[in-house]
């Protein structure tokens, strides 16, 4: 029974904190989303948000309603394990691991949908979204690598890179 609870809980749960992430680093970088995706965003977080922005403003230019409701979301999703016996320092270990977790593996989807993007339809309409998504992240990287043979591999050392950090990560929470 556990197994089912859990996996409805994390599935709404990352759903919900995964575009609460998104919409976070939006707005952080100034990237303005497609209508149709900006609608889906803002439709879904929205009653989170608005009343969370009048106790946390944003300052700095960052949303940091949008940050600390995504957190929240992983709480309660993980606090479900405190039915079956977990303590609360548990709960609060593995809430911060998973909120890391799923802020590298939101970087590391953004940069696998640019791939296949550019492999599919590098016209499409959402490319140009995704690309300044994941533009931070890869001009850096770009001044280093540079592209071989008319290839960009700055996506391939981002990945490897987010990974490197997803290990550190395990290894600071004792997971590895």
């Amino acid at each position: 029974m556990y197994s089912i609870v859990q996996l409805i809980v994390d599935t709404i749960a990352t759903i919900l904190g995964g575009v609460l992430l998104l919409r976070f680093w939006m707005q952080a970088i100034r990237v303005r989303p497609p209508p149709q995706i900006g609608q889906f965003i803002f439709t879904l977080t929205d009653w989170m948000v608005l009343p969370m922005r009048r106790i946390i403003p944003g300052v700095g230019g960052y949303d940091w309603a949008s940050l600390i409701g995504a957190f929240l979301v992983v709480a309660l999703a993980t606090s479900v394990i405190l039915f079956f016996g977990a303590s609360f320092e548990l709960v609060a270990i593995m809430s911060l691991y998973t909120f890391l977790t799923w802020i590298l593996y939101g970087f590391m989807g953004t940069l696998l949908i640019e791939v296949v993007l550019s492999w599919v339809n590098p016209q499409a309409p959402m490319a140009p979204f995704v690309q300044a998504l994941n533009d931070p992240l890869l001009r850096p990287l770009r001044k280093v690598v540079p592209p071989i043979g008319g290839i960009d591999l700055s996506v391939m050392v981002a990945l490897i890179l987010i990974k490197i950090v997803h290990l550190l990560v395990q290894m600071l929470f004792g997971l590895r």
